[in-house]
């Protein structure tokens, strides 16, 4: 098993966010300045061309310390961020915008790179999620929740379809694909999942379409005017509360 090393060190407004590295995978830690022994532990993914440290998580991140106490975490995915590109990463690099400038439909492309960084992935959040609950100040008893939207979700559920330490999700607006029909359908866990209903790449069938397939018995969609990318900053609020009721922690304020 990798461990995990911190490689820098930074605090302000009662947040302490601490770089690290599993094996060669970079993350992100952040936790409250008066400390987090036992409390949840929230994964967060990016969305598809971004990294780690994308507005959405940073605001996130802030939010579940201060508001409710919760550590956060976040790695980039395969071939995005800090980590090299393969060959397969440069090829979708380029095919996705070319195919969008000639007006071709990406949806094929996006699946099939999609599903490939999916089965690089799990395997690198579940090394992750070993190393860190090997941490004194975070421990095999805290609950765990994750989330993200787009690729954060396609990576998400393919690691909550096989990863029983994962309680709670928060998930929204994928490309959907049949293998991750099929993930949907393995995944029991109380969801919230957040829909923008004008995306233009990605018809809102399809969507409802995985939120039907999930088995949960406990799951709520929220759709909001916008497109791809667009959910309300307010839906953090929602964020908090379901993380907050499914995985225990009072509100408090960080120093």
């Amino acid at each position: 098993m990798h461990s995990l090393r911190f490689t820098t060190e930074t605090s302000s407004a009662g947040v302490v966010e601490r770089d690290f590295t599993v094996g060669e995978v970079p993350g992100v830690l952040w936790s409250p300045v008066s400390g987090s022994k036992n409390a949840p532990l929230i994964l967060l993914g990016h969305t598809g061309g971004l990294d780690k440290r994308t507005p959405g998580i940073l605001a996130r991140a802030r939010r579940y310390v201060t508001d409710r106490g919760f550590t956060v975490a976040a790695i980039d995915a395969p071939g995005h961020g800090d980590r090299p590109r393969t060959a397969q990463d440069e090829r979708a690099r380029i095919a996705i915008p070319q195919a969008r400038a000639a007006g071709e439909p990406i949806g094929p492309i996006i699946a099939e790179y999609n599903a490939a960084l999916a089965e690089r992935a799990v395997p690198d959040w579940q090394a992750t999620l070993d190393a860190l609950q090997a941490l004194p100040e975070i421990g095999a008893e805290a609950p765990i929740g994750y989330g993200g939207t787009t690729l954060g979700t396609v990576i998400g559920l393919s690691l909550a379809a096989v990863e029983p330490r994962i309680t709670a999700a928060v998930f929204g607006a994928p490309l959907v694909y049949e293998a991750l029909t099929e993930a949907a359908r393995l995944v029991t866990i109380p969801i919230l999942f957040l829909l923008p209903w004008d995306d233009a790449e990605i018809d809102r069938r399809s969507g409802l379409a995985l939120f039907d397939a999930l088995a949960s018995e406990e799951k709520t969609l929220h759709a909001n005017p916008g497109g791809h990318h667009q959910i309300p900053r307010f839906e953090i609020e929602h964020e908090v509360g379901f993380y907050a009721r499914h995985l225990g922690r009072p509100a408090t304020s960080a120093a």
